[in-house]
């Protein structure tokens, strides 16, 4: 029943695609321009140079529209294709392959697998998919679009998670787990980067996926800031990593990811990035 629903869409979308004199209307591989590299929403996480979620899918839709087949199909443009595929999206999988490394270790995850969702979800708008309970697989749902998560590393047949359960599960057993928190403290410099880098993560999730579960920032704060020795352990071994916490956490909250942050935590926030700031421009240490 997939297999036919699956082959139906891609039969409606070549019709259309073909009678729009679209060329190479049954491209279906696409990546970034050939010989470049990446999706850039994660530079643009951060630096923080954006408003809207849909700008991050935009982004991502850009970077990967070049199509890639037989022949001199070798990184065309094919943005149209492209557009009209995004738009016929319900669902996106993500395999992970690592039990090192999961979705909120690293930011290639947010940026490709976070923003393909923003992207497709861009692309049913527009194409007035799920609106108002019509047609189209949408279900009047928006045009909101599934991630499922399938870990291959383990024995025997995965069984897929949804991403919120996923990042849920994540974030409890690393970034918040004390003993995960305690042996990257204990790793110095590096340690504290890996930690900064997964807050940076955070806000690249709430950012693409929407995923704004106010508690891993409560927990984030209360396990890395609002814990003043950690805090000041960190700052000794790498300031820069410290203000970028501190920054992200800042951040969430003015986006309305972190709405329920006291004016307490706000405080000492502020006062921490301060700190921090003295110890790199002026080599200060409390």
């Amino acid at each position: 029943m997939v297999g036919r629903a699956t082959k139906l869409i891609e039969e409606v979308g070549f019709l259309e695609l073909a009678g729009r004199g679209c060329e190479r209307p049954a491209a279906r591989l696409f990546s970034n321009p050939a010989g470049d590299y990446g999706s850039m929403v994660n530079e643009r996480v951060g630096s923080g140079e954006w408003e809207e979620a849909d700008e991050l899918g935009e982004t991502w839709a850009s970077r990967n529209a070049f199509s890639y087949g037989r022949g001199a199909e070798k990184g065309q443009a094919r943005a149209d294709v492209l557009e009209t595929l995004l738009a016929s999206t319900e669902r996106v999988v993500q395999m992970i392959d690592s039990v090192e490394y999961g979705l909120t270790d690293i930011q290639e995850y947010y940026a490709n697998t976070g923003a393909l969702k923003t992207a497709a979800e861009g692309a049913r708008r527009r194409a007035g998919v799920g609106q108002g309970g019509g047609g189209g697989g949408g279900g009047g749902d928006g045009g909101r679009v599934g991630v499922s998560v399938v870990e291959t590393f383990s024995r025997g047949a995965p069984e897929p998670r949804e991403l919120e359960a996923t990042l849920r599960m994540e974030y409890r057993s690393r970034l918040l787990n004390p003993k995960w928190a305690e042996a990257m403290a204990a790793q110095g410099s590096g340690g504290a980067y890996e930690i900064s880098q997964r807050f940076t993560a955070m806000v690249g999730w709430g950012a693409t996926a929407g995923f704004t579960d106010e508690w891993t920032y409560e927990g984030a704060y209360e396990r890395y800031i609002g814990d003043e020795e950690m805090a000041a352990t960190l700052t000794r071994s790498n300031p820069e990593a410290v203000r970028n916490m501190v920054r992200r956490l800042l951040e969430a909250h003015g986006r309305g990811m972190w709405e329920g942050a006291s004016d307490e935590a706000l405080a000492r926030l502020r006062e921490l990035y301060q700190e921090a700031e003295d110890v790199i421009e002026l080599g200060v240490r409390g």
